[in-house]
């Protein structure tokens, strides 16, 4: 059985998690300000589905499966590291209609 201690710890961290605005919630702000209420709810969208699929993915055991086989973890690891690599190339290729979105330098 979970004690109180237990319990009243946990609801601390979990109040705590839940009022700090995260990556998300700073996103959605920031999209909401700069593009409007429409985007903002695009973005909103994006979260949950993406908290969704995280949900599932736990649920079904995804987690303990990459943990017990290195492979499925290698390759887990090296699917991500391209996909970072490809959003990097993107952003280099695309900086150009950035400056144009933004009206000046970026790196200024």
């Amino acid at each position: 059985m979970v004690s109180t201690q237990q319990v009243l710890a946990f609801s601390a961290m979990a109040f705590a998690i839940i009022v700090i605005p995260g990556p998300s919630v700073l996103f959605v702000v920031g999209r909401a300000l700069a593009h409007g209420r429409r985007t903002a709810l695009a973005g909103v969208v994006g979260g949950v589905l993406a908290a969704l699929v995280l949900t599932v993915a736990v649920a079904v055991g995804v987690g303990s499966l990459v943990e017990r086989s290195a492979v499925l973890f290698t390759a887990l690891k090296t699917v991500g590291a391209v996909y970072i690599v490809h959003l990097g190339i993107q952003a280099i290729r695309h900086r150009r209609s950035l400056q144009g979105a933004v009206g000046g330098d970026v790196g200024s």
